[in-house]
């Protein structure tokens, strides 16, 4: 089973650390791992370089986009995408901080949950601590510069 943590990071972190999203994976992981006093300074900068999730806005987009798909089902706000032919089921849960999404089987309904959040935000950092994977559900473009002469 695949376990997800989406962070929506704050616009000015997300574009200084592109490239360099393992730092953001550290810090994640090492909260986990943190307690006591550590656990209490870790927590202060994730909320530091986080935002806020605009939960309503996020269940709106969701039932507006998957409502009507085959397998999908919304209760006591959790929703579920299960593709039978493909064997592939997540579960997304939306809360104040995070959005966690678990999944199993192929990676087809997870990435219908994810494709909706890449609409909503820009800045969509998904974690799975457990496997070390992590990355932008909407890649950030590199800003360029031009010089004047």
């Amino acid at each position: 089973m695949r376990k997800y943590q989406l962070y929506l990071i704050e616009e000015e972190f997300a574009t200084h650390y592109f490239g360099r999203e393992r730092l953001f994976f550290r810090l994640f992981q090492e909260y986990q791992n943190a307690n006591g006093e550590l656990k209490f300074i870790i927590h202060k900068q994730i909320d530091f370089i986080t935002k806020k999730l605009e939960v309503l806005k996020i269940h709106q987009l969701i039932q507006k986009q998957l409502g009507r798909m085959r397998g999908y089902k919304a209760e006591r706000g959790a929703y579920t995408i299960e593709i039978s032919g493909k064997i592939s089921r997540a579960k997304l849960e939306v809360y104040q901080d995070l959005i966690t999404v678990e999944a199993q089987g192929s990676y087809e309904a997870e990435t219908a949950f994810f494709e909706v959040l890449r609409k909503c935000e820009a800045s969509f950092l998904a974690i799975d601590l457990e496997h070390e994977r992590f990355g932008w559900l909407k890649p950030i473009k590199e800003r360029k510069f031009v010089s004047m002469k």
